[in-house]
């Protein structure tokens, strides 16, 4: 079992700055697959970043140069640095981790409003 906590939205002006972090409990590996998506009312659950266990990174094209995915050494915890945001970068924000056996897990949440 892995447990997701997520911390780190808030309310920011269109430009700002903002770190999410979400701290994993359980299945520690690292092997495992760490994600972030997001979402809004109406639209389906959006893959914003990737981290495999091999450190390598994917983004999508909107959050690309703007948004860093990253973990800590023993990858307890993966963050979402957001840079640059937008107006349309406000939803729901998830973490979503994969172990070596294709778990998947789910973080409750953390919600971003970005204001123009």
């Amino acid at each position: 079992q892995v447990r997701l906590v997520e911390s780190g939205g808030g309310l920011v002006q269109a430009g700002g700055s903002l770190r999410l972090s979400c701290a994993a409990s359980g299945f520690i590996s690292r092997r495992n697959v760490m994600c972030w998506y997001r979402q809004t009312p109406g639209k389906q659950r959006e893959l914003v970043a990737t981290i495999t266990s091999g450190d390598n990174t994917a983004y999508a094209d909107s959050v690309k140069e703007r948004f860093t995915i990253s973990t800590d050494n023993a990858r307890n915890t993966v963050y979402l640095q957001m840079n640059s945001l937008k107006p349309e970068d406000t939803a729901l924000y998830y973490c979503y981790v994969r172990t070596p056996g294709f778990s998947e897990y789910w973080g409750q949440g953390a919600q971003v409003t970005v204001s123009s």
